[in-house]
């Protein structure tokens, strides 16, 4: 199906519903993604509100099922030998929510909640939104294999925040969290006093790094 005809699907403005039925299958599994993670964005507030750890664990949970989910759209849309325009986007903006945005609520409902942390998460964030959006705009131009799969990522993959849910899991489970024990190695000020907005968590060290890893243009990651 060439680029034009495809865009004329979405012209079609008649009945409120037209865009849903542009859909395909694969799309809807995409957009499971998104909801798995909205829910862990709400859980963690639930846990904030409330301080019931089931509403943690639950936040903690929902960004891997967002992963299976992420990974079965693709499997559909070959199964189904069909794809839509929209499944790119739907795609970027879906792993936006469950491993952008969800991830850096998790970091700030376990402990890192300083001026300086919450800087960090927002840039962790928007790397993550940046890098999406170059991945949507050059994957023409990345080599591919003969199946005409791409051969390896320019810089971390979003999804492999989940790395970072995991830590924060393990963290949760062994009580090391805000409210608890507190967060691992403590807080350094950088400037002011200590408890002002020149304080921040050492973990957060490393969430700007896997931020700044993430739009990294010379580290390549293979493609498994």
């Amino acid at each position: 199906m060439s680029r034009e005809h495809a865009l004329k699907q979405y012209e079609d403005t008649e009945g409120h519903f037209s865009l849903v039925r542009n859909f395909r299958l694969a799309d809807l599994v995409t957009i499971m993604n998104g909801v798995c993670g909205s829910f862990s964005i709400f859980s963690s507030a639930r846990y904030l509100l409330t301080n019931d750890i089931d509403y943690l664990w639950t936040a903690l949970s929902f960004p891997l099922a967002g992963l299976m989910f992420d990974f079965l759209d693709g499997k559909v849309a070959r199964w189904r030998k069909s794809s839509s325009m929209l499944g790119q986007e739907l795609d970027s903006l879906a792993d936006l929510i469950s491993f952008g945005v969800a991830p850096a609520l998790l970091a700030f409902v376990v402990g890192l909640r300083t001026y300086l942390d919450t800087v960090v998460l927002t840039g962790f964030i928007c790397c993550g939104l940046a890098r999406l959006a170059r991945f949507n705009a050059t994957v023409a131009l990345v080599p591919k294999d003969k199946a005409g799969k791409t051969k390896y990522f320019e810089g971390l993959p979003i999804p492999s925040s989940l790395a970072l849910v995991a830590i924060l899991s393990y963290w949760t489970k062994q009580g090391w969290i805000a409210g608890q024990q507190g967060i691992p190695y403590g807080t350094v000020t950088l400037w002011g006093q200590p408890g002002g907005r020149g304080e921040m968590h050492w973990v957060s060290v490393f969430f700007g790094c896997w931020a700044a890893a993430m739009v990294s243009k010379t580290l390549r990651v293979p493609k498994l």
